[in-house]
């Protein structure tokens, strides 16, 4: 007799407790009456009714999703592996689970196809210099097509582009080309701006003879002091110029000695 009462009450507790559901802050469910979306609940104490109703859970943080290795050939014709990170999360249960069979796989999938076409359209430069330029471009495309599924998408990183050895060394002889393209530059133009400088000390020189005299005993100084076996005998400008007025042509000496017989 006793035991007749008790089955109905453990049948209730069981009932009961098959009912009640404990959502977390960042979880909601989508409850569904006979197979009908009634709303969304949570988070908190939530009573799902068992063969009645139906619930299913999603979770509002963000997911950190791996977009598997690629093969991408680049509009130069090269090949490339490349993998990224995608950053998303629902911001709308009911579409997320009603829109979207699995939300998780679709996004997957459109994210490693919009991979493809985007890298696709870029030459191999504008893949390793402008990662975030497409980086953005990818987060857009993929942000407007998942937005019809209640999915928000945060951020696409491009993790790795991967080249094969060829091309390795075909980069490492441009750059070392370009290091020594650079250098003849800077160079050039350090001759160039040597050259000028040069020019404008010869004028200065030539205006002015003290400074022509204080270069002239400057540079015996740095003779005498690089090499010591060196004997210098220092000549006065003023001498030199007078050696410079004495010297003349044969012509005219010729001519001086005809105008004294004249």
């Amino acid at each position: 007799m006793l035991i007749s009462y008790l089955v109905p009450v453990v049948l209730l507790f069981m009932l009961i407790a098959a009912s009640i559901r404990i959502l977390p802050e960042y979880k909601r469910g989508v409850i569904f009456f006979l197979g009908r979306f009634q709303s969304v609940k949570g988070p908190g104490l939530i009573i799902v009714i068992p063969g009645i109703q139906k619930m299913e859970v999603v979770d509002l943080r963000v997911i950190t999703m791996d977009v598997p290795e690629q093969d991408v050939i680049s509009q130069d014709n090269v090949t490339v592996k490349v993998n990224a990170v995608l950053y998303f999360r629902v911001i709308d249960p009911e579409r997320a689970i009603i829109q979207v069979e699995n939300f998780t796989v679709a996004t997957s999938q459109l994210a490693q196809t919009t991979l493809r076409s985007v890298l696709g359209k870029h030459d191999l430069d504008e893949m390793l210099s402008e990662r975030d330029k497409l980086n953005d471009d990818i987060q857009e495309i993929i942000d407007a097509q998942t937005e019809e599924w209640g999915i928000k998408v945060a951020n696409v990183e491009i993790k790795h582009v991967d080249l094969d050895e060829s091309m390795i060394r075909a980069i490492a002889r441009q750059a070392e080309a370009e290091r020594e393209r650079r250098a003849k530059v800077i160079h050039a133009e350090g001759e160039l701006q040597a050259s000028r400088k040069l020019v404008e000390a010869a004028n200065v020189m030539a205006e002015n003879s003290a400074a022509l005299q204080l270069r002239y005993l400057q540079t015996m100084s740095d003779m005498s002091n690089k090499n010591a076996s060196t004997i210098v005998f220092p000549l006065p400008m003023d001498i030199m110029e007078a050696f410079k007025h004495m010297k003349a042509s044969p012509a005219a000496q010729a001519r001086k000695a005809q105008n004294g017989d004249d």
